[in-house]
């Protein structure tokens, strides 16, 4: 995130409308708010996700795979989301599904198969599906172990069920809008969307190999999906854009609730009217990276009385202490205090969260010591929102405050967008923030105490509505 120096007035700043009460309905909710209790109208779950005990052995001719846990997992994917398709291609687009010709398991460090043009050795840390062979493959030796350990077996079905969207993609061709002139973002799209449908399915309790609970679970392949996005900066122009994990959890949620028809429906207009990735802005000298100290907290803070400035709130003030309540709330680093309305922070351990993500530490399983400067100014603009909510008279701890406080956090960065506003998004900062509301310890998606929505759908869903709506749908879905 950038100061965007002087400049005009703030034009078409948010409102926040009525939280205390009714506004006009927001999203798909049909006026009614939303609850924690459901998951796109799945029930909260929480169990162990992964392979079920008594899962078939799957009888597929996979070249290369072995007996290793990543390779079980993974064959067992091949066959459950062909399973999936086998079910859904004919019921939503009239054609029957014919499996994929070849299943290719490779370790680029000692394998030299010549695959789609290129040898397995050059595929490191990567799973592809190649149209003239009809192949799909994984790397069972980098890729795969990492993925597993950092995220769970989940994230290795997430990824094997993307691959298998793009098979899909050329068999249903025409049916999907697919042709040699495709750009690669629309095609990643669609196949991260074939994945949430295929993920919906699971979640129902239909699929034969996997079990994945609508918390813990799902949280997991979200979270995945941050692991493998896009280098921030780049173009969704490029050729290999594949998306940021805001667009790529965006396309995944949609085919969760609304299945593969809409799926196959994202074109180019779709991507072009919503898709967030971009290159960097030549003002932005720090690519995407500020350090967090008591100067960039003031930009904060003006920037936030922007944006909520029409609120009729007494805007809280941030001050730097132990990230804790004297008298209140106690949930370090930032915490709100309803008896003096401020913010208080821990600026040492927020300035640690605001160290940028090492890229190279991350593919090698090394830990990283921050998730960048947008994560840290999330975790503060939450306690804001705070102070914002209580002065229009809200409830700070009820059932849905933490997802109602994501919502207004992801309003709040939707502002910065607009002329006038003291900072400016980079690419990146809504990942970052994606990254943070996922981490169990994470502020953004808590109430006033600290308590946290255990789903990290919904609190992903409720930052992205706030981002792309404005503070107006905070209320009305989240009262």
């Amino acid at each position: 995130m950038i100061s965007a120096g002087r400049r005009s007035a703030l034009v078409g700043v948010l409102a926040v409308v009525a939280l205390a009460g009714g506004a006009a309905c927001g999203g798909d909710t049909g006026g009614q708010p939303r609850t924690v209790g459901d998951v796109a109208g799945l029930p909260v779950t929480h169990f162990e996700s992964g392979l079920k005990p008594d899962a078939p052995r799957p009888d597929l001719d996979v070249r290369g795979a072995t007996d290793g846990a990543e390779d079980q997992i993974a064959v067992a994917a091949i066959a459950d989301v062909s399973a999936y398709w086998t079910e859904h291609l004919p019921a939503d687009f009239q054609q029957p599904f014919e499996p994929v010709e070849t299943l290719l398991s490779y370790d680029p460090r000692s394998d030299d198969v010549e695959v789609c043009g290129t040898s397995t050795k050059d595929a490191a840390m990567n799973a592809f599906y190649c149209p003239p062979e009809d192949l799909v493959a994984w790397d069972r030796g980098m890729l795969l172990p990492l993925l597993h350990e950092r995220f769970g077996p989940m994230a290795i079905v997430t990824v094997l069920g993307h691959e298998f969207g793009h098979a899909i993609q050329y068999r249903l061709g025409e049916k999907a809008g697919i042709d040699r002139s495709t750009k690669t973002i629309v095609k990643e799209q669609q196949a991260d969307c074939f994945t949430g449908a295929y993920f919906r399915w699971m979640a129902e309790g239909r699929s034969p190999h996997f079990a994945v609970s609508t918390s813990e679970g799902l949280n997991q392949v979200l979270a995945s999906l941050f692991f493998i996005r896009d280098q921030a900066g780049q173009s969704a122009r490029d050729r290999g854009a594949h998306g940021t994990a805001f667009d790529r959890t965006y396309a995944f949620q949609l085919g969760f609730e609304k299945g593969p028809k809409d799926c196959a429906a994202i074109d180019q207009a779709d991507v072009d009217a919503r898709i967030t990735e971009q290159p960097f802005h030549p003002e932005d000298k720090g690519r995407g990276d500020t350090r967090i100290d008591q100067t960039v907290i003031g930009h904060l803070k003006r920037s936030l009385d922007q944006a909520f400035a029409r609120s009729g709130a007494q805007p809280p003030e941030i001050v730097a202490g132990a990230g804790a309540c004297p008298n209140g709330p106690s949930t370090p680093p930032a915490s709100y205090c309803p008896d003096t309305n401020t913010v208080t922070i821990d600026l040492a351990a927020l300035a640690q969260l605001g160290q940028p993500v090492d890229r190279e530490a991350e593919f090698e399983g090394q830990p990283t010591t921050g998730i960048g400067d947008f994560a840290a100014f999330a975790e503060i603009a939450s306690r804001y929102a705070q102070g914002i909510q209580k002065g229009v008279g809200a409830s700070l701890d009820n059932a849905n405050a933490g997802l109602r406080t994501a919502c207004l956090v992801g309003a709040w960065a939707g502002a910065t967008n607009r002329e006038g506003n003291t900072l400016r998004l980079s690419p990146g900062d809504l990942d970052e923030a994606i990254a943070e509301l996922l981490q169990p310890r994470s502020l953004i998606a808590a109430d006033v105490n600290g308590n946290r929505v255990a789903n990290g759908f919904a609190r992903v869903a409720a930052l992205r509505t706030g981002y792309l709506e404005g503070s107006s749908p905070c209320s009305a879905d989240y009262g």
